[in-house]
């Protein structure tokens, strides 16, 4: 059994390296220094085409000049902030470019309550420390770290979920391109080709704010959500596809109805209002994002496969739906009853079983 078939998620660089290899072969442009491709050929990448003979994918759906303004920005000294409501493919851009431009998209720090400025810079292992004193086979390196030594990027996932002191230890590190280890009265320069690219979702927004100094020392890409229901239904399609066929799920995937349902729901409930803008919707209290879409069909077709007649039910819907509107059992609860009797009960034969289901789920 090869990797693709054992591993249970591939980097960007694995699960496309046929991709990159016939981007490479076929780039005619300037390769900035630590660059693997030409920026033309990122762009390529992350939008799809052609190279070489061979089809490139789409990895974002989405505006273009976001993606150009994305990969301009890390030709500069300047840092990359992607910004956006959760499940506007934030980390799937982030990795995706790193994937692209350096070949490498492992070095990540995965913000949180608990990141320390340790995990930004350097620490050390203590049982070297301790017989050896300081040195560097003692030093274990952060991802930033080992960036900074290849000339790679390094992804900040989720930076403002960090302690605000956390992420001011990035100041220096951007402004100086350096790390300072005083143990060893020593300084790690960057090579050429060192960035970052950081993540930070708006619905945190105030839990950790980033300081104006930090924020100078990145240029920031607002992600919008998708623009237009076809948009977000090409979207979940893509990813849902792209999810069966690794999960070995394609025998169940859901038909164009009820992607168009599930997408068409999402919608209406996030903006607080139904696609036609003649009734207001009380919103919930959780984010009704795209992501959360793409794993409400990828978990009916896991319950179609192993517990129904093998295609989607309306049944398989339901139980997702009620699950990813209702994070807060009192709220949410009144707000998904009244959008199945005040809207949904109202759209006529075509979503008579899909209420049904949702009803007898929510009674």
């Amino acid at each position: 059994m090869d990797q693709k078939q054992s591993t249970l998620r591939l980097p960007a660089e694995k699960l496309y390296a046929h991709e990159l290899e016939a981007l490479r072969a076929s780039d005619k442009g300037e390769r900035p220094v630590g660059w693997q491709l030409s920026p033309r050929a990122v762009l390529t990448f992350i939008i799809g085409g052609e190279a070489g003979g061979t089809a490139i994918t789409p990895k974002y759906i989405g505006n273009r000049r976001i993606v150009e303004i994305a990969i301009a920005t890390l030709l500069t000294d300047r840092a990359l902030l992607l910004i956006g409501e959760p499940g506007t493919a934030k980390s799937w851009l982030s990795e995706n470019l790193t994937a692209a431009i350096h070949g490498d998209s492992s070095k990540v720090i995965q913000g949180t309550a608990g990141t320390s400025e340790e995990q930004i810079r350097y620490s050390w292992n203590y049982a070297m420390l301790l017989a050896n004193g300081p040195s560097n086979e003692a030093i274990v390196k952060s991802p930033i770290y080992r960036a900074m030594e290849t000339g790679g990027i390094a992804r900040f996932e989720e930076i403002s979920r960090c302690a605000s002191e956390v992420q001011d230890a990035l100041i220096s590190i951007l402004s100086e391109k350096t790390i300072t280890v005083p143990e060893l009265g020593s300084e790690v320069p960057a090579n050429r080709g060192f960035s970052i690219i950081a993540t930070a979702n708006t619905r945190d927004r105030g839990v950790n704010d980033m300081s104006a100094a930090l924020k100078r020392r990145f240029n920031i890409v607002v992600l919008p959500a998708p623009a237009d229901l076809d948009t977000e239904i090409d979207i979940v399609r893509k990813r849902i596809s792209e999810i069966a066929t690794n999960y070995r799920l394609g025998e169940a995937l859901p038909t164009e109805a009820a992607v168009h349902k599930v997408v068409t729901i999402f919608r209406e409930l996030r903006a607080g209002m139904t696609l036609d803008g003649k009734e207001k919707i009380k919103q919930p209290s959780g984010a009704i994002s795209t992501a959360e879409a793409i794993s409400l069909l990828v978990n009916s077709m896991a319950l179609a496969s192993s517990f129904g007649g093998g295609s989607v039910s309306d049944e398989d819907l339901a139980a997702g739906l009620l699950g990813a509107v209702v994070k807060d059992d009192g709220k949410d609860d009144a707000v998904w009853k009244e959008y199945l009797e005040n809207v949904m009960k109202k759209r006529g034969s075509e979503w008579r079983s899909l209420y049904n289901a949702c009803r007898e789920l929510s009674s």
